[in-house]
């Protein structure tokens, strides 16, 4: 590591982690907002560490002339210009597979909660409304057929957790999957939409995935249909499914993510009574986002020595 090694860190990290970076005594850390802005003020920065939130730009490396890391303490890269690094030769690592239980564990918990009416039970025991009970109007997952959207770490997860329940499972036919692997469970995207009662989405955001889930496609789904989503808010078209809701083709929408977070103040989707959204947390247990920031920090310290990392963690090729 060079003499003195200078790391501007745009958010929080978790305590363990924030120790981790400065019990090294040749390390000097710079804090900026989000967006980075104030680092021409700062000494020359060998490394940027971000959440998901520190907008890790194109214009802010091209400000770093001797960067050499940048690190995510999460899964997706959405706020890091992995391209312009990558041309700049500068190695980026993130924690990919470091929230897959905790985001599987969400996903089942928002779609009993979605399909058992929990949260409209709740709020109506704690409104003195214990006559909520004569409605039946839950269902059991038991028996149904889950389509998910996304079929890595996170989705993998899911579909243990959905069996465990008595779900059939289908997964998104992707080229990459070999056949032998697929087995009967893949299906295009028309055919998952037909055929899945319940919906759920695990796929990173990118040019292909923005918008996957438009008009177009929400009204391909089979009447009813119940969508999760806690993966990105821009691969569903809001609008659409505002719409999809309001006639009844959609069932009932839950949540991790949304387009704008945080949401307007007035947001009918947030609004309507059969939607259900969590801020941005299925990731958030205590543990995981130690587990997270921990393991990217060391990662990124032992790539600014010089030392190996495990290439699971590097996501791009540089030199």
């Amino acid at each position: 590591m060079a003499k003195s090694t200078n790391i501007l860190l745009l958010e929080t990290i978790s305590p363990e982690a924030d120790a981790r970076l400065r019990e090294q005594a040749n390390i000097f850390i710079a804090t900026a907002p989000d967006t980075g802005k104030e680092i021409a003020a700062k000494e020359t920065i060998h490394a940027i560490i971000t959440r998901g939130k520190g907008d890790v730009s194109a214009a802010l490396i091209d400000l770093c002339p001797a960067l050499k890391v940048i690190a995510r303490c999460g899964v997706g890269l959405d706020n890091v210009d992995v391209s312009h690094a990558t041309e700049k030769g500068v190695r980026v690592v993130n924690a990919p597979g470091s929230n897959a239980d905790t985001v599987a564990e969400h996903t089942l918990g928002l779609m009993l909660s979605l399909q058992r009416h929990t949260f409209a039970a709740i709020t109506a025991v704690k409104a003195g409304n214990w006559a909520f009970r004569n409605n039946f109007g839950g269902d059991e997952i038991r028996g149904k057929t889950l389509g998910i959207l996304g079929y890595g770490n996170i989705g993998r997860r899911v579909e243990v957790l959905a069996n465990a329940f008595g779900m059939e499972v289908l997964h998104l036919a992707h080229p990459q999957v070999q056949a032998k692997d697929d087995g009967a469970t893949a299906r295009d995207l028309g055919a998952l939409l037909a055929e899945a009662d319940i919906l759920t989405i695990h796929l990173p955001l990118n040019t292909t995935t923005r918008q996957l889930l438009n008009a177009t496609a929400l009204y391909q789904t089979k009447p009813g249909a119940l969508v999760i989503n806690t993966a990105r808010g821009e691969i569903i078209d809001e609008r659409a499914l505002l719409v999809g809701l309001e006639s009844g083709r959609i069932g009932g929408y839950a949540s991790d993510v949304l387009t704008t977070e945080p949401p307007a103040i007035n947001s009918e989707l947030i609004a309507h009574s059969n939607v259900l959204i969590t801020p941005h947390a299925a990731s958030l247990t205590a543990r995981t986002y130690n587990h997270m920031c921990v393991l990217t920090v060391n990662n990124a310290l032992d790539l600014l020595a010089g030392k190996e990392v495990d290439r699971r963690y590097v996501f791009n090729a540089v030199g």
